[in-house]
């Protein structure tokens, strides 16, 4: 029997379509860039239609659309003319903080909205349209692994179970994978403002701890989407890019 070791590249984006909401920002718009300099058609999906348009512009993106997650007949107009996607990235969602006993319930249920619900909804709304040889990626953190005292219960608890659904859904929708990437500390705009004033002094906190001595870049995890999308043995996977949070 014989085994080749030189197995062609994964599959590369070429003329594939791909479709990420919160693209306009941090790792999702990073992710956008990779995908169309590997040769995708890319269409960005944010909550703010004047940053969602100029994200396009600027990157020379295939197009872009607004749309509020939490509602389903937004996702729904946002999707509807696009023909075919291949790659659907589900990368939306605000960071949720407050303590289970002081935060409005309604506040805190966001999470769980923004990140499963709206997932549901997107793959429900494109259906047929979805390529059976091609990839839904979902986002949790390392939130999901090591919780805080600080008001996160409620949003590590949504980001595991984006890992729970990821791997039922990569049963569910087979031959679709569905991976999840789980970020760490990683620079980007959402980070600076949930954190505010705070950022710098968490900052340095974070190289202290960190095995790396710095945190990660939007780049950085913007890679690690793209394998996703392209490695097509990744499937049903949490893929921790951390730095090694989870392990301090």
């Amino acid at each position: 029997m014989s085994h080749s070791f030189t197995q062609p590249l994964p599959a590369q984006l070429q003329d594939r379509t791909v479709v990420i909401f919160g693209g306009t920002s941090g790792i999702g718009l990073a992710a956008a860039i990779q995908a169309k300099a590997a040769g995708a058609s890319v269409i960005v999906i944010g909550s703010n239609a004047e940053r969602a348009e100029q994200a396009a512009l600027e990157h020379g993106l295939a197009g872009w659309r607004a749309a509020d997650v939490t509602q389903s007949e937004a996702i729904q107009a946002a999707l509807a003319d696009i023909p075919h996607v291949d790659h659907l990235v589900l990368f939306a969602g605000t960071f949720v903080a407050g303590k289970v006993l002081d935060a409005e319930i309604d506040y805190l249920r966001r999470a769980f909205e923004e990140r499963m619900w709206a997932s549901i909804h997107a793959i429900r709304a494109l259906g047929d349209r979805l390529s059976k040889d091609g990839s839904i990626t979902f986002i949790s953190g390392c939130l999901a692994d090591r919780p805080n005292a600080h008001g996160t219960a409620v949003i590590a608890a949504a980001s595991a179970a984006m890992e729970a659904l990821a791997r039922g859904l990569a049963l569910e929708l087979a031959p679709i994978r569905v991976n999840t990437l789980s970020p760490g500390p990683i620079d980007t705009p959402i980070f600076s403002k949930a954190l505010g004033e705070g950022r710098d002094a968490y900052v340095r906190a974070w190289e202290q701890v960190l095995p790396l001595h710095r945190v990660g870049t939007a780049a950085e995890a913007g890679a690690a989407t793209v394998f996703l999308m392209t490695n097509t043995f990744m499937n049903g996977a949490t893929l921790n890019i951390d730095g090694g949070a989870r392990l301090v």
